[in-house]
């Protein structure tokens, strides 16, 4: 049986766009009459956006389309053509109507956040745990973060090593060597973040939270905090 819910596409002060919909496949299905619904406009009006999408090769048809079995009025089941979300953004950027307006003012700030920023992230939808899709991604996020801060020690690497290259009597543990070390994290610190080391420890650091606040460690969430995750 597939699993049918009320799934929020976004929600806005005093908007929000939520439909029926099946879920499967970690994707929402719908069908052309509920897309119509949705975006508050005919059934023909979405039948001919999605031809058009089809035509224009902006979608594969055979990878958005799916035929599912339902439950008609009359009692008896039938094989009805769903969508999936690939398809229904498509839809709700070529439908001209307020609800598919809103859609589209919403969407475009999701893309420009990730095009500013690098990402985009549905801060309560993480904190709630398992998605409607019966994934939970936080520990995805953490992965990705830790692959990023990998990256970032490679390039600190690469400084250590011309320095390294480029004096004569290197010498690592040398106060000189530590002191330079040190300058240079907390210029990469403060490009980053606009603070230094030292205020950014006293801005996340609180006795009275777990963990002393910190946020991002190999076994989070809940789990022991190492030593490396520290040092």
């Amino acid at each position: 049986m597939n699993k049918e819910l009320q799934f929020l596409i976004y929600n806005t002060p005093g908007e929000n766009l939520s439909i029926n919909a099946v879920v499967k496949d970690e994707t929402v299905w719908l069908t052309q009459k509920a897309m119509a619904e949705l975006f508050q406009t005919s059934k023909q009006n979405v039948s001919l956006h999605l031809k058009n999408i089809f035509k224009d090769n902006e979608l594969d048809e055979n990878s958005v389309v799916k035929d599912f079995l339902t439950t008609a009025g009359d009692g008896k089941n039938y094989n009805t053509q769903f969508y999936n979300l690939d398809a229904i953004i498509s839809v709700g950027y070529r439908v001209n109507s307020r609800k598919a307006t809103l859609f589209r003012i919403w969407a475009t700030g999701i893309l420009k956040e990730y095009m500013t920023k690098g990402f985009a992230m549905d801060d309560e939808r993480l904190k709630q745990g398992k998605t409607a899709f019966g994934n939970d991604y936080f520990r995805e996020l953490l992965e990705r973060i830790r692959s990023i801060r990998a990256s970032e020690r490679r390039i600190w690497q690469q400084i250590t090593d011309i320095f390294a290259a480029c004096s004569i009597d290197y010498d690592r543990d040398s106060p000189i060597t530590q002191n330079f070390y040190a300058m240079v994290q907390n210029k990469f610190h403060y490009a980053i973040t606009g603070q230094t080391a030292a205020e950014i420890v006293h801005s996340k650091a609180d006795r009275n939270k777990a963990n002393m606040g910190l946020e991002t460690y190999k076994n989070a969430p809940g789990g022991r905090v190492l030593k490396s995750d520290v040092s």
